[in-house]
């Protein structure tokens, strides 16, 4: 009596070195289908990483200006108009006692900012002119791009610091004795240029001068229109629900208050939500890769039908079958996965390059990229390999 045959078993590499030679037997097939793939993970992991390394750059130039930094404006009175500050507004607000710094800013209203005598008065280029306290680039977290800031001395005299963007509105890239510029009729001398100032964008379009050049020169009312406030961190909250009875105690209802680091959060808000739309859009192009593996499975079956009838001739059971072209399926969606993943990488690393941010890629975006390249070839594959396995040797032979 003889013993029956059994089929051979398959190891796990056996299944995957055989899953294998069909993509090195049409290698540009395979690379085109893999960049489907490879498109929909980079899209993926450089979205996340883009909103990730972004993120990272947000919480650490907060960590370096601080969110302690409040600021007091006048509102609206009851009748609708602009409402004005008490002159006194800064003093009060310093003897609270969690207070720690304060500074204040007026506007020169009937002041305008030209680069000369001869330009139009109706084109002030929406720049504004305030007179500023000498400490306040200490509490706003102000630095200096050029020059110096005003002092005792220069606060009395013409002289004049420019926001960044007024400074490359009015074209001057320097302070120094000969730049000079005309504001509300008179003639300043740059002695400062600023950076942008990250928590206060409204100083970027401004000419600061001297709280007493303002007054002698520019016939400037002396009210305060934003005042500045750092507190101790562990009291900011509660410095917030006091500052608009303590600027304006007749009327703290015409008083606003807000906190410049609320409004870079919400910026960042709405960028994850852009972010959201974007990883939505990298998850179709995934999807579309995945039905150009599918696809090229199915052409693959199809055009192997003599090699499949052939295996099962020789032995080859349906289950062995069938997991050879899975595994190709997992194989070709892997190196999809894999490059796209690389690729991402590269994009995010470029991109935060360029804008000195850090470079912060989430492990589990890129693993989860790869993983999810694997669910979608085993789908992909599913149906192409359950079709191979189930081809007759004879039929498969007598098709080829």
């Amino acid at each position: 009596m003889t013993t029956p045959l059994s089929p051979a078993r398959l190891r796990a590499g056996d299944v995957m070195r055989v899953g294998g030679t069909g993509l090195r037997t049409r290698p540009l097939r395979a690379f085109l289908s893999a960049l489907g793939i490879a498109i929909g993970i980079a899209a993926m992991v450089a979205v996340v990483g883009i909103s990730s390394s972004s993120r990272a750059e947000l919480d650490r130039r907060l960590a370096a200006l601080g969110t302690n930094l409040l600021t007091v404006a006048p509102g609206n009175t009851m009748g609708g108009e602009t409402a004005v500050l008490p002159k006194e507004s800064p003093t009060m607000i310093a003897r609270v006692e969690p207070v720690e710094r304060v500074s204040a800013t007026g506007k020169v209203s009937e002041a305008k900012v030209y680069r000369n005598d001869q330009i139009p008065e109706a084109e002030s280029g929406g720049m504004t002119v305030k007179a500023a306290d000498l400490d306040l680039p200490g509490t706003v977290a102000a630095t200096l791009a050029d020059g110096v800031w005003l002092n005792e001395a220069t606060s009395r005299y013409p002289a004049v610091v420019l926001g960044s963007t007024a400074a490359k509105r009015l074209g001057v890239g320097a302070a120094g004795e000969d730049k000079q510029v005309y504001l509300g009729g008179e003639w300043f001398t740059v002695i400062g240029i600023l950076d942008a100032v990250t928590l206060s964008p409204e100083l970027d379009s401004a000419a600061l001068i001297g709280w007493p050049a303002a007054e002698s020169y520019l016939d400037f009312d002396g009210y305060p229109t934003t005042i500045y406030t750092r507190s101790a961190d562990a009291a900011v909250d509660d410095v917030r629900t006091v500052l608009a009875a303590t600027a304006n105690p007749e009327a703290p209802g015409e008083v606003t208050v807000s906190k410049p680091s609320d409004a870079l959060a919400a910026r960042q808000a709405t960028n994850q939500a852009f972010t959201g739309l974007l990883l939505g859009l990298g998850a179709v192009a995934l999807l579309v890769g995945g039905v150009g593996v599918a696809n090229t499975m199915v052409i693959s079956v199809l055009e192997r039908r003599a090699e499949i009838g052939l295996r099962r001739s020789l032995g080859a059971t349906r289950g062995q079958i069938r997991f050879q072209f899975l595994a190709e399926s997992l194989l070709l969606s892997a190196l999809g996965g894999a490059g796209g993943a690389v690729l991402g990488i590269a994009v995010t690393g470029v991109y935060a390059s360029l804008r000195d941010w850090s470079i912060v890629v989430p492990a589990w975006a890129t693993a989860g990229g790869v993983g999810a390249t694997l669910i979608i070839g085993a789908l992909a594959g599913l149906y192409p390999a359950v079709r191979a396995s189930r081809l007759a040797p004879t039929e498969a032979l007598a098709a080829a």
